[in-house]
């Protein structure tokens, strides 16, 4: 179970608080593929970080006996100094993977990096950052994976691998998602939740949240 209690998050402003959410309780669903649908500043983003655990909420809590996943795709927690096996390793460590070696061979044959793998990740092309973050996360068994806009990293090939990836992992795993486009909302998840003036609601069927969503 994923529970939103009490959670309250706003941004200061010459304006005042700017709420995102305001004393917002809610259960996400367990055994739902969900996407997360709103209008730009809705707070899809802010929710995602807040769930990721990169995000406090000023008051209120995240409450879950989940492993949930970083955002997939974004390049959060590697650290430019370090290479890209270094970087491997200390997210292995952080997340509790046993067998770091194996962990880390994974990581380097699906982020296909070849020998710059033992390169500082300072020299990465921003496409292979993402790859590098892409791996890590995959490679880790997860209960939730939260997916940022994931099929659009790397060349089309990588894209296409990172999609049967994410394919594979809905079979043992949940996924959250966050993406513009539909098509892939509609690929990946059977269920979603619409943010909406501060509100959340899940709807259990993906074709009637999408009717409504266009419709605001």
């Amino acid at each position: 179970m994923i529970k939103l209690q009490n959670l309250t998050k706003y941004y200061p402003s010459d304006l005042g608080p700017q709420f995102i959410f305001q004393n917002i309780n809610f259960d996400i669903p367990d055994g739902h593929n969900i996407g997360i649908l709103g209008s730009n500043g809705a707070g899809k983003s802010t929710l995602f970080r807040i769930l990721a655990g990169s995000e406090y909420p000023n008051k209120g809590k995240v409450v879950t006996d989940k492993a949930i996943s970083w955002p997939v795709a974004l390049s959060t927690g590697i650290h430019p100094q370090m290479t890209g096996r270094e970087n491997t390793r200390f997210i292995g460590r952080v997340n509790g993977v046993e067998n770091l070696d194996e962990y880390e061979e994974k990581v380097k044959k699906f982020a296909e990096l070849g020998i710059k793998y033992d390169l500082p990740v300072k020299n990465y092309s921003s496409g292979m950052k993402s790859r590098l973050a892409f791996g890590c996360c995959i490679a880790i068994d997860f209960d939730v994976y939260l997916i940022d806009e994931a099929t659009s990293v790397g060349d089309q090939k990588f894209r296409t691998k990172a999609r049967q990836a994410l394919l594979a992992k809905r079979k043992t795993a949940s996924l959250i998602m966050v993406s513009h486009d539909l098509k892939e909302i509609e690929e990946f998840c059977d269920s979603a939740i619409i943010l909406h003036q501060g509100e959340l609601t899940f709807y259990p069927d993906l074709q009637q949240a999408l009717s409504i969503y266009k419709s605001l």
